[in-house]
């Protein structure tokens, strides 16, 4: 077989320890090899990049992508040698035949031979994105199982707040909680706390919060409340810290190798390289779409469209394009691939969105896919897209553009007043057609 890389190495990467294995393939075909073990403190690591380095003279290293483990590791040696991290499901060796010494020495082997395929890994800036936008989502999902759990008190206490309100964290309803944490008991004083709109439902207010309230309710109530202000006050610092983070940011765009993968390009009039403020600001166009996704989007997919092949490839890589599952001419489950969880998570939440914008070509779509193939089945339909839409955006530089609602019945236009005048024929009609030009058509 070819070798590739004549000087590289495999690494066993574990929590505690590191196994080496370079090899170097010498002028007769021979392969020469050597083992050594490193712990994974930073001295420990540095030892081994000059090992690999100096001693060696190895240009790619490979390893498998375990857990966080794999960080440390590429810390010490991005920039200075080509790391290829890889999935370990694509190499895994023969069963019954598994050590640390083996693992290393069968990457390294693969890698030699240049049948490793290595994973994308966003540069720096875009990793320290995606560690704020993953931590804010952690917050936003903290407060709201917080809020869940202060409802579980409500609802022991006989409060039915919830049951009036459309949320019980708005401020007409923080105010009456705050009220009972106090020591209030009067549902007609707490009913009056009621501010705009919801002071239409203050007799069924007085009804909720007429309930048991002991002082073990009162507690626990204020320690919700208070473990919500925190949270917000967390996420408030969240969202500063990544505004701030997307100004300063650029665009890290690497020259292409393969022609094949260039994407759309920039429409004219656009020079320059596309910052992360821009990208943010050009997918915050797409509907089902906030600040807050579209800073999830830069974050976890980037702004370099290069790095992906096709749109396909995006929604592919993202986890919402159909699984391909085939075999003797029968083909099997469709289920979409584990991809980016994250990313996947902020498309279906813009698809949820985006179906409630009337008059929109992604509502239109949902509506009609759901009809047919189901609800959950037209939310990834959308949510594939979305992202599909983002990626050709972010390529060209455009604003998205609206198609509009009825583009499906435009594209199909005949068949669509066919079918609607036979359905009324059948009821018992003729119906007469006239266009906005003037032109008038009969239906027999």
């Amino acid at each position: 077989m070819k070798v590739i890389y004549e000087r590289c190495a495999g690494l066993d990467v574990h929590k505690k320890t590191i196994t080496a294995c370079p090899m170097h393939t010498q002028p007769n075909g021979g392969v020469e090899k050597d083992i050594r073990t490193f712990g994974t403190t930073t001295v420990e690591l540095l030892q081994l990049a000059d090992w690999l380095l100096v001693e060696w003279g190895c240009t790619h290293v490979a390893m498998e992508s375990t857990g966080e483990y794999w960080k440390p590791a590429y810390n010490i040696l991005e920039g200075q040698l080509e790391i290829l991290l890889v999935n370990a499901r694509h190499i895994k060796n023969v069963p019954g035949r598994k050590t640390d010494v083996q693992d290393a020495e069968w990457i390294a082997d693969l890698l030699r031979h240049g049948l490793l395929r290595g994973s994308f890994v966003p540069p720096r800036e875009q990793r320290e994105l995606r560690d704020l936008t993953r931590q804010r989502s952690n917050l936003v999902r903290e407060r709201a199982a917080v809020v869940n759990r202060l409802q579980k008190v409500l609802e022991d206490a006989n409060i039915k707040l919830a049951s009036v309100v459309t949320d019980v964290m708005g401020v007409s309803a923080r105010a009456m909680l705050e009220a009972i944490v106090e020591g209030e008991a009067d549902p007609v004083t707490m009913a009056e706390l009621a501010r705009g709109r919801l002071r239409s439902k203050r007799a069924q207010l007085e009804q909720a919060l007429v309930g048991r309230v002991r002082d073990h309710h009162r507690f626990l109530l204020a320690g919700h409340l208070a473990h919500i202000d925190f949270l917000e006050e967390q996420i408030e610092h969240f969202n500063q810290r990544i505004a701030a983070h997307i100004e300063q940011a650029t665009s890290s765009a690497t020259p292409l190798k393969d022609a094949a993968l260039t994407p759309p390009e920039p429409t004219e009039g656009q020079d320059g390289v596309l910052t992360y403020a821009q990208a943010v600001d050009l997918l915050d166009t797409i509907p089902g779409i906030d600040r807050q996704l579209a800073e999830v989007m830069a974050a976890e997919m980037g702004i370099d469209m290069s790095r992906f092949s096709s749109e396909h490839h995006l929604a592919s890589w993202a986890g919402v394009a159909p699984g391909n599952n085939e075999s003797a001419g029968k083909r099997r489950s469709g289920k979409t691939p584990p991809g980016n969880a994250a990313l996947r998570k902020g498309l279906v939440q813009a698809a949820h969105g985006a179906k409630r914008k009337k008059g929109t070509y992604l509502a239109a779509q949902y509506h009609r896919l759901a009809a047919r193939r189901g609800k959950k089945r037209a939310i990834v339909a959308v949510a594939h897209s979305i992202v599909v839409i983002a990626y050709h955006v972010l390529s060209r530089r455009e604003p998205y553009r609206e198609l509009g609602g009825n583009y499906f019945d435009e594209r199909k236009r005949e068949a669509v007043v066919n079918r609607l005048v036979r359905r009324l024929e059948k009821l018992g009609y003729q119906v007469a057609l006239e266009l906005q030009t003037g032109v008038t058509a009969v239906a027999a």
